[in-house]
């Protein structure tokens, strides 16, 4: 019997802030960030190289009023400090899941996590370990969508996997419109043209210069992940 092998060998993980909420109104919930974590453990157990980007959301939810009228730069590094947050909590879960994990900040906090630098990055997914890149690109007024775009293509990862509450990109909202059917594919310039909205249009931009394959996904779906990676008929794959 042939054992099927996962279809890429080494991705990057973009979840949002809020998908570690479940359903509560902000922070982490503790079901959620488990099973999200059983679901990276069984990808990474086919061997399959794995690096992480999150959003801070959930946790920047919670203060998002007292930053109305804030300067943009003081409320995007504020946000930035909550994925750092995130990571840490994701990295902690994963290391009592039995994987081992490895936070790198955009940012200098060492006492906290380590900054930063991309051969030790590379290093670390070559020995199977988890890679969860915190702080965003480390700069105000990019988002964490730019970061898994600027992480990945560094790494070289072979597709960025953005992890969202549907399982795919729809000609229409499925919410409000049942007969929206689901795109397979997508070339970047059709998700440009129909303004769809995947990523920001500094990440779509990048991703599309550098030839970095999208797959969106739903990381509420059992399995789906695991689906991805071995290439099956899952989510929404946009490419250049």
């Amino acid at each position: 019997m042939t054992i099927a092998k996962p279809a890429h060998k080494r991705i990057l993980l973009k979840l949002s802030g809020e998908a570690l909420m479940g359903d509560d109104q902000f922070g982490i919930n503790r079901a959620t960030i488990v099973r999200m974590v059983a679901e990276i453990a069984e990808v990474t157990r086919l061997g399959v190289q794995v690096a992480v980007v999150i959003g801070g959301g959930n946790i920047f939810r919670g203060v998002a009023g007292g930053a109305v009228g804030m300067d943009r730069a003081t409320a995007d590094y504020m946000g930035m400090l909550a994925t750092v947050m995130n990571s840490l909590a994701l990295a902690d879960t994963m290391e009592k899941a039995g994987l081992t994990a490895r936070v790198m900040s955009a940012i200098a906090i060492e006492q906290v996590v380590e900054p930063y630098v991309r051969p030790k990055a590379l290093q670390y997914l070559e020995e199977g370990k988890v890679v969860i890149f915190a702080a965003g690109t480390g700069n105000p007024f990019f988002t964490t969508d730019t970061a898994a775009a600027l992480r990945g293509a560094e790494i070289g990862a072979e597709l960025v996997l953005k992890a969202t509450k549907v399982d795919g990109v729809y000609t229409a909202d499925p919410k409000l419109v049942p007969t929206a059917t689901r795109y397979s594919k997508l070339s970047f310039d059709e998700a440009i043209s129909k303004n769809l909205g995947i990523m920001d249009a500094t990440a779509f931009a990048l991703c599309r210069d550098q030839k970095l394959p999208v797959k969106v996904f739903s990381i509420f779906k059992h399995g789906a992940f695991k689906r991805v990676v071995m290439g099956e008929d899952e989510g929404t794959l946009v490419y250049a």
